[in-house]
């Protein structure tokens, strides 16, 4: 049995360890409320323009924008959006290996694989793992902007615009709640067909109406419009890892605060254990001592 000494040292280790965690658990907590509201009010601007988008396409029936275009895929691309920093549970494996595994069905049916990896943590696997990575980015922080994100995804455009990628996924994790973050993995590109979303209740028999266009082409309006939105979907994904990722880090940070506790209690037995032993021996030696005399 280690002595009191010993044990003391390690109580004192411990507990300066559980303050870090505590603060850093406390810190998550306030970084994934802001998150949660950019997250939030992040989902209006996405969904009117998605509207806008809807109304300049049904305005143009003839016309087959870029980004919709089918095609027979033989290569595709897969945004992979991790976290830029650890401590966060199993959030950053299970997406990769989530991703690892689509990669590996999409390759045995004879399709090209490349990656465009978001975050330190994604690029910092596929070093080992391997795989065509066409473009990286990282070190966005916690409140990125769409700026940081607009080269990696120009990149993407151009290449699905030419031909040299016939589909693109986009695989982050999803934010249920304060629990649970689930890893998903969503087609990109080509953007799914449009439908039409008028209420039942509506007048059929209303009088369309139209924007006025400065030039006269809305098919330039409708690309240009649909690459916003594209763009508005990935940096919606990479708030919504970021707030995955505290979450994740709170819940982690609770737990290995709560294990340092327990260990604490434990150990602060066996040093009472200890030390009673100490006391026991000390008191036997001058007894015998005493006898002796």
């Amino acid at each position: 049995m280690a002595n009191s000494k010993e044990i003391k040292v390690q109580i004192a280790s411990i507990g300066n360890t559980q303050k870090i965690t505590s603060a850093m658990e406390k810190v998550a907590v306030s970084k994934m409320k802001k998150t949660q509201d950019k997250m939030l009010k992040g989902r209006p601007y996405r969904d009117r323009m998605l509207g806008v988008i809807n109304h300049l396409a049904k305005g143009q029936p003839e016309y087959k924008p870029k980004y919709m275009e089918e095609r027979d895929v033989k290569k595709i691309a897969i945004i992979v959006v991790s976290s830029d920093k650890g401590l966060c549970g199993g959030l950053n494996a299970n997406l990769l290996r989530d991703v690892t595994r689509f990669a590996s069905e999409q390759a045995a049916s004879g399709k090209e694989i490349s990656y465009s990896l978001i975050g330190t943590k994604a690029q910092s696997f596929f070093r080992s793992f391997g795989g065509n990575v066409i473009s990286a980015t990282e070190k966005l922080g916690d409140d990125p902007s769409i700026e940081q994100l607009v080269g990696s995804m120009k990149i993407l455009l151009d290449a699905f615009s030419e031909g040299e990628i016939d589909k693109v996924y986009l695989a982050s994790n999803s934010f249920v709640n304060t629990m649970t973050q689930q890893p998903e993995i969503n087609q990109l590109l080509p953007l799914s067909k449009i439908e039409d979303e008028e209420d039942e209740g509506s007048n059929k028999e209303a009088p369309r109406w139209d924007y006025i266009y400065e030039p006269d082409d809305s098919r330039l309006l409708l690309d240009g419009l649909m690459e916003r939105y594209i763009e508005s979907l990935l940096y919606q994904s990479v708030i919504e890892n970021i707030a995955c990722e505290q979450a994740a880090k709170m819940v982690a940070m609770k737990s290995a605060t709560d294990n340092a506790g327990s260990l604490i209690e434990e150990l602060q037995l066996v040093y009472n254990n200890a030390r009673q032993a100490a006391i026991t021996q000390e008191i036997s030696e001058i007894v015998a001592g005493a006898e002796a005399i």
